[in-house]
């Protein structure tokens, strides 16, 4: 305790409350390895560099702009696709009326993968997660009666990010619109898709030199464009800490501005451009500070290529309120979550803003969803007077001191990464992946212990809970209705031109030139965006990651003497001893779905209850699936669903395991599946389903418990 003595009096009054215990009882430490104190003074902030700033100056600690939401608020950018082109371009023009100020189009995952709609590796992926884009003609209808030369478009799309943006482009065109006038965001951030969200198509040089290929084209012809968003979201999402998100997401874009000048570029030409994507979770000051300490570590890391502009040294960002916090049980409790998690974004001095709706831990969101999520913005805007102060909780002791916390931990993740030669040589390396994932499973082991709260999961729960709300499902007859497309263009297109440029694009990609250049004219002869991408997979080849899990994290979180996997592991063991070898689990990720959190938990949890765990690759077939799970032998395979793709692939996945002779091989069934659709999976011949929230204890029980009365 300090000398101070008005401290040590506070410290006697509080230890006489406490009943004679230490006042340093209350402090705790976060995931990141933080210790919080339970009281902060302005002692806390001796010393401190980041502090004596302000708005608008470097390094922007307090702000990239000097008046802040006082002068301007936040853009509400609310991010949403679903199904075809025309019902998306109905649900923004709706969204627009209601208040929102720009759009964020959310493609679904046989877009972002480079597929068309009529690949049959993506038969249940078509406009589930996002909207089906598979030509220009798409694109126009996605934008139709929006004037691209008064919207900002942002759009999330990194590995097919050629012909997107190349379809973007020329849609504007046809508009009648040049690309001088074009403003908004391409996210283009690769390496965080080899390291969370698996979105990619090439290996990672390839995928570099694209990055680079689209900021020239950009800065030469588009300048109110930003040419990528350096992403923490799916870092988040994925089981990353906020000093993880920090360190890994700026290490990143470092790793973008050396390629960009590799390149030839001029660090003032392109770095003002780039902007950043924060994910909010549920620690409210811990993510405030966040995106204090993302700033002043950016303006520090760009100060080591001498840039001539202040405003390429200002980190500029766009934040999402997490998708993961959100729960199945209880589910209007997320609209508590997500105003929360806005809150503590708009606190940290975001530019613009995405709520999550609070049914999307089972779907889509609906109209009616939505509408609350935008008002949760709008209501902060307009009715909390939060936007008359510029950052408001600067000076906070507390703040200020967890915002350099951050950035002495951040920095030393940063150095580590450039001592291994860059980002690109971490991701190589693996390093990052398995921080990310060790975080989630020691986050997973609190929430299941009850150590980390989550209100209607693992405290207050319902005792009878039935979900009552609307849950919006995409039909399957959307991918006839994108086939039917595909055909017509193709049956009217001139075939030597689409030849020709596809040919050119080739070329580009073997012997150089500037790809988005080279790929507009084969967008403007209506080539697909699976035409294009395979022109380019003809030279880069097509990316395969190794899939693994760590062992060892989840169990760390809890107690050596903890009967609840204490029992699980007896259970295994004597598995062991009656059948020869241990209950055997394969998980599988099937369709084009990337996020991976969820079944690397699972897979690295099981495994650490005593299970035998075989882990598929990213983005298999229902085939594939079943052919690895006879190939192994397992006695269990558990299929991992996010995308909404369960009545689809699931199925398909039990009807190939009966046809090659693995029918006594059980399948379970875990992810984001509404509950109305349990009984079609039972149906199906799935033998347990476990939602969003199940702890994996329970999970874990269950699936022993069907093995056992298996094998009895």
């Amino acid at each position: 305790m300090s000398e101070n003595p008005k401290l040590q009096k506070w410290a006697e009054l509080a230890s006489k409350q406490m009943k004679g215990k230490s006042v340093d009882s209350l402090d705790w430490m976060t995931p990141e390895g933080i210790k919080v104190k339970a009281l902060y003074t302005a002692e806390d902030l001796e010393g401190l560099e980041n502090i004596n700033t302000m708005p608008g100056m470097a390094p922007y600690t307090r702000g990239p702009m000097t008046t802040m939401y006082a002068g301007r608020p936040w853009t509400i950018r609310q991010y949403a696709g679903f199904s075809t082109a025309k019902e998306s371009n109905a649900f923004y023009h709706k969204a627009l009326a209601a208040g929102q100020k720009g759009l964020s189009v959310a493609f679904d995952l046989a877009t972002h993968r480079g597929y068309d709609s009529d690949h049959p590796r993506v038969a249940g992926d078509i406009g589930k997660a996002g909207v089906a884009i598979d030509s220009v003609e798409d694109m126009k209808i996605l934008f139709d009666g929006i004037p691209l030369n008064e919207m900002s478009v942002s759009m999330t799309m990194n590995g097919a990010v050629i012909p997107i943006l190349a379809g973007y482009i020329v849609a504007a065109e046809e508009q009648g619109v040049s690309h001088d006038q074009l403003s908004g965001t391409i996210q283009n951030d690769i390496l965080k898709e080899y390291l969370t969200r698996n979105t990619y198509i090439y290996p990672p040089g390839p995928s570099m030199r694209i990055i680079s290929d689209i900021m020239a084209f950009c800065s030469k012809n588009m300048p109110k464009y930003n040419t990528i968003s350096i992403s923490g979201y799916h870092m988040m999402e994925a089981g990353a800490n906020s000093v993880l998100q920090t360190a890994f997401t700026l290490a990143d874009g470092v790793e973008y501005v050396r390629a960009a000048l590799k390149s030839g570029m001029d660090v003032d030409t392109f770095a003002p451009r780039l902007s950043f994507f924060f994910g909010i979770g549920m620690n409210f000051f811990m993510d405030i500070a966040m995106l204090r300490a993302a700033r002043f570590l950016w303006h520090r890391l760009m100060s080591e290529f001498k840039p001539k502009n202040p405003k390429s040294s200002m980190l500029r960002t766009h934040c999402q309120t997490s998708g993961w916090s959100l729960t199945e049980q209880d589910p209007y409790n997320n609209v508590i979550r997500t105003t929360l998690e806005a809150m503590s974004a708009v606190l940290g001095g975001t530019q613009s803003l995405h709520t999550n709706s609070f049914d999307e831990a089972i779907g889509l969101p609906t109209d009616f969803s939505a509408r609350i999520a935008r008002n949760t913005q709008i209501i902060i805007q307009e009715e909390s007077q939060v936007c008359h102060v510029i950052d408001p909780l600067g000076g906070s002791y507390y703040i200020e001191s967890l915002t350099n916390s951050i950035v002495e931990e951040a920095q030393k993740i940063i150095d580590e990464i450039a001592g291994l030669g860059g980002m690109a040589k971490a991701i190589e390396s693996g390093m990052p992946k398995m921080r990310v994932e060790e975080s989630a499973a020691r986050k997973q082991a609190r929430i299941d212990q009850g150590l980390d709260v989550i209100v209607g999961v693992n405290k207050y729960k319902l005792a009878d809970e039935k979900i009552d709300f609307e849950v919006r499902e995409v039909p399957a007859t959307v991918r006839d209705e994108q086939i039917a497309r595909i055909k017509e263009i193709k049956a009217s297109r001139d075939q030597a031109t689409v030849k020709k440029a596809l040919d050119d694009l080739t070329n580009a990609a073997k012997n150089g030139g500037n790809l988005l250049e080279a790929a507009l004219p084969a967008v403007r002869a209506r080539a697909t965006v699976g035409e294009i991408s395979d022109a380019m997979e003809a030279v880069f080849g097509r990316f395969v990651a190794t899939t693994r899990c760590i062992s060892g994290a989840y169990s760390s979180e809890f107690k050596a003497n903890d009967d609840t996997i204490t029992a699980i592991k007896e259970r295994t063991n004597k598995f062991l001893e009656k059948q020869g070898r241990r209950p055997r689990l394969l998980v599988t990720k099937m369709g084009q779905d990337g996020h991976d959190r969820g079944f690397k938990v699972i897979a690295s949890a099981y495994a650490d209850l005593g299970f035998d765990v075989d882990i598929s690759p990213m983005f298999q077939t229902p085939e594939e699936a079943a052919k690895m799970a006879i190939e192994n032998d397992v006695h269990v395979v558990g299929a991992s669903s996010l995308a909404a793709g369960h009545k689809s692939l699931i199925p398909a996945l039990i009807k190939e395991l009966k046809k090659i002779g693995g029918e006594d091989i059980l399948v379970v069934a875990g992810g984001v599946i509404p509950p109305a659709d349990y009984d079609f999976l039972f149906e199906a011949g799935v033998k347990a389903v476990f939602g969003p929230g199940t702890p994996i204890p329970v999970s874990a029980d269950k699936t022993l418990s069907l093995l056992e009365e298996k094998y009895r």
